[in-house]
């Protein structure tokens, strides 16, 4: 209530990204504060349920709900984020080379459609700079993923290369890897998601993570590929048929969209890729998709307009193992997590499962 009472109309008065920027900064400055773990703990931490931990990749996830990449873009909140009840998160997307990103304005509400648009552009700081923010993080309390991208100039002929250079520059830093091929903001990044572009990319970043693997020691570390929701039928098969035969990791689905079907405010004139609740469906279609693809043997990560328990419930019974959220997050605040945990734990029981691993993929057999 706190949040949608007293901070949600102040922060939706302000221009989208400095109300960004003033979250973020606002979560890091508190985060290195004595004391702030336990306060953000008590407001907001969700407690562990037996029923809704989980070992993937050899991790463990104390709930299925994480952030999805784009909020904390350059690992500086990890210590705030990770006190809030989040089950894991990622950070990102990262580039190499620092980079600016599109122009102002980039970033634009809808609120009646409850969704936002973004034409970032991959705007970060560097994988230098990321890898000073998270060594001062210290230890994860959650997992945290690093999500890679490439620089805007970089030809996609030589997009591996950078990919690879994320890889060697934050390895001893991330719990797991996201490769992003699937952001409409980077110029021609979403043809990295087909044939033999796909299929070098993929082989590269293997490479790259058993070359650190092996200096570094250790358990391995996945790799999941983030995909978009506007793949037509024989794209996804294609793709996930490559993706399968790389041997990576797992899978997230979706990206956001550039779809603008049934949007009623003004902005959705706006350039740029969709996210929230005109995404819920189609991202929940495309898991189911790649569920079946997979035969259920890669585990998803699914992401799209999740507002409610149902929703993320809907995307598990579909394939998803974890859950990733970020414009509800905007709309409703961190209060939205203990909601979505408490609703699942109920939802889970009201099936008769005692487990979230019962209700993965249910509705795709």
């Amino acid at each position: 209530m706190l949040y949608k009472k007293l901070a949600k109309p102040v922060l939706f008065r302000m221009d989208p990204e400095k109300a960004h920027h003033l979250i973020i900064d606002g979560l890091s400055a508190v985060g290195n504060l004595p004391g702030s773990k336990q306060l953000l703990k008590s407001m907001y931490g969700v407690p562990e349920s037996p029923q809704l931990t989980q070992e993937l990749w050899g991790l463990h996830f104390g709930n299925p709900v994480g952030l999805a990449a784009g909020l904390d873009k350059n690992a500086k909140a990890v210590k705030g984020f990770s006190q809030m009840g989040f089950g894991f998160m990622e950070v990102g997307t990262i580039t190499p080379k620092p980079q600016p990103g599109n122009e102002l304005p980039r970033l634009f509400r809808l609120p009646e459609d409850k969704a936002l648009i973004n034409r970032m552009g991959f705007n970060n700081v560097g994988t230098a700079e990321m890898a000073h923010n998270l060594e001062k993080t210290g230890k994860h309390v959650i997992p945290v993923a690093v999500n890679i991208g490439k620089n805007k100039l970089t030809p996609n002929e030589q997009a591996e290369e950078d990919y690879r250079a994320c890889i060697g520059a934050l390895y001893t830093y991330g719990d797991f890897f996201v490769v992003n091929i699937s952001s409409p903001n980077t110029p021609d990044l979403r043809n990295l998601q087909h044939g033999d572009e796909l299929k070098r990319l993929l082989s590269t970043v293997r490479d790259e993570m058993q070359v650190q693997h092996k200096k570094h020691g250790g358990a391995a570390k996945p790799v999941l590929v983030k995909i978009a929701p506007d793949l037509t039928d024989d794209e996804l098969v294609l793709t996930v048929q490559i993706i399968k035969e790389s041997g990576v990791s797992g899978i997230i689905a979706t990206n956001t969209t550039l779809s603008r079907e049934g949007l009623r405010h003004a902005n959705r004139e706006q350039a740029g890729g969709l996210s929230g609740l005109p995404l819920t469906k189609r991202s929940t279609d495309v898991i189911r998709r790649v569920y079946q693809l997979t035969d259920g043997k890669l585990p998803i990560i699914g992401a799209g307009g999740i507002f409610t328990a149902q929703d993320a419930y809907d995307k598990i019974r579909a394939g998803a193992s974890l859950v990733e959220v970020y414009t509800a997050l905007i709309y409703e605040g961190p209060g939205l997590l203990g909601r979505i945990n408490k609703g699942l734990q109920e939802l889970l029981k009201k099936d008769g499962f005692t487990h979230i691993s019962q209700a993965i993929g249910v509705d795709s057999h």
